[in-house]
């Protein structure tokens, strides 16, 4: 959608501003229904400040589910597919769901159906979102569509903040560390140099390590930063290769007890993803297709993949999954009775259920774990420093007890 800068007259005299639009004839269409006589109407250019700038999905989802919410709330009212969106195109908070929801609401005046107008919108609007709208609009419950689809982003956006929450803290204490070690070895341990040097003799191993750790933070503390953002850039890129990708996530998983983690995180996004899409009747392939994307996790997307390409021969979806260790039995049985009695959805849901309990429990568990450890770590690196200059200091004072 772009914006036009546009000047005319309507009854109060002269009026000026900008309007957005999808084009210049639909603009010009907008303000005459606003009963504005264009005198001069063109497009804003887009420059790198007005430009959106954002990386993944530019609306927060929070702000997507509470829009969620209100949409099923509306149309179970009786309130139009058109009217619900012009209201909640007004209020919501993000700026990028208002301007799609503004565009989307000029779709179905022109009767254009609610998926369609939403796939033009694929930045905020995912592939299961839309194939699960497309199927409430066959089946004619688009409000029990969007509130499941509500449900399914509260679920996901509670257990990605566990994750987040988890993983944080030793990232956090960690980039402390560093900053503390490189503080003191910068400015606190040269003080101590030339006092050291005026001692003389054979300083500890200790001492020597960190005065050379000292000198080197000194002469090559740019080189430090450029390693640091090197392999911040190298990281971004490798995530960004679909190859490369493969073999990050895999040792993701094969981490000691983060790995376990991510691993039932990733699990729970799969079955939950699933069970939403076979509720609102998605076909299964296409259902599998769209998990292979939303999953995150590539060593899990291969092997949904394959699944899929099990199914299309009329074989089992479990029979890839048995064979890899990223899935437990626990997931192939109840996959195997859901097939079995024709609740696929129910028991993928409680499946779902179970791991994000898990997810939930293990964070918990893990955050109390890892606070002494990394306090126990940081002392240890300060420790380390505050001894190699006490040390000789100590030797310094008994040496002058002893000639006094």
């Amino acid at each position: 959608m772009a914006r036009f800068k546009y000047s005319g007259r309507d009854r109060h005299g002269k009026r000026q501003g900008t309007v957005n639009a999808s084009s210049k004839r639909e603009a010009m269409l907008k303000l005459k229904e606003e009963g504005v006589r264009i005198i001069d109407i063109s497009e804003i250019p887009e420059t790198f400040l007005t430009k959106d700038i954002s990386l993944g999905n530019p609306v927060k989802l929070q702000h997507f589910v509470i829009f969620l919410r209100q949409f099923a709330t509306l149309l179970k009212a009786g309130v139009t597919v058109v009217d619900a969106t012009a209201i909640l195109a007004e209020q919501t908070e993000s700026k990028q769901l208002k301007k799609a929801l503004l565009d989307i609401e000029q779709e179905l005046r022109e009767g254009n159906p609610l998926s369609q107008a939403v796939e033009k919108h694929k930045r905020i609007f995912t592939s299961m979102f839309i194939n699960m709208v497309r199927a409430g609009e066959a089946g004619g419950n688009m409000d029990e569509t969007l509130e499941r689809l509500a449900t399914h982003f509260e679920k996901q956006h509670y257990t990605r903040q566990k994750i987040i929450s988890a993983l944080s803290y030793p990232l956090v204490i960690g980039f402390l560390a560093i900053v503390v070690v490189i503080f003191l070895l910068a400015f606190v341990v040269p003080t101590f140099v030339k006092m050291f040097a005026d001692l003389g003799g054979e300083l500890p191993a200790i001492t020597r390590f960190v005065l050379a750790a000292s000198g080197f933070v000194q002469s090559f503390w740019w080189l430090i930063i450029l390693g640091i953002i090197f392999i911040v850039l190298l990281f971004i890129f490798l995530r960004k290769n679909k190859e490369t990708k493969y073999y990050l996530d895999y040792m993701a998983l094969r981490m000691p007890i983060f790995g376990k983690m991510l691993q039932k995180a990733a699990l729970a996004r799969m079955m939950r993803t699933l069970s939403s899409l076979f509720s609102s009747s998605v076909p299964i392939l296409q259902a599998m297709s769209i998990v292979e994307k939303v999953v995150e996790n590539e060593v899990m997307a291969k092997v949904i993949e394959q699944s899929r390409l099990s199914l299309e021969k009329g074989r089992s979806m479990t029979e890839p999954m048995k064979k890899h260790w990223a899935f437990p039995p626990l997931v192939t049985q109840m996959i195997v009775i859901g097939e079995q009695t024709g609740a696929l959805d129910t028991m993928l849901a409680k499946v779902a259920d179970f791991y994000e309990k898990e997810v939930e429990l293990g964070t918990d568990k893990l955050k109390s774990l890892i606070e002494p450890i990394m306090i126990i770590l940081l002392a240890g690196i300060v420790g380390t420093i505050v001894t190699a200059i006490m040390v000789p200091m100590f030797e310094m004072f008994n040496q002058f007890d002893k000639k006094y």
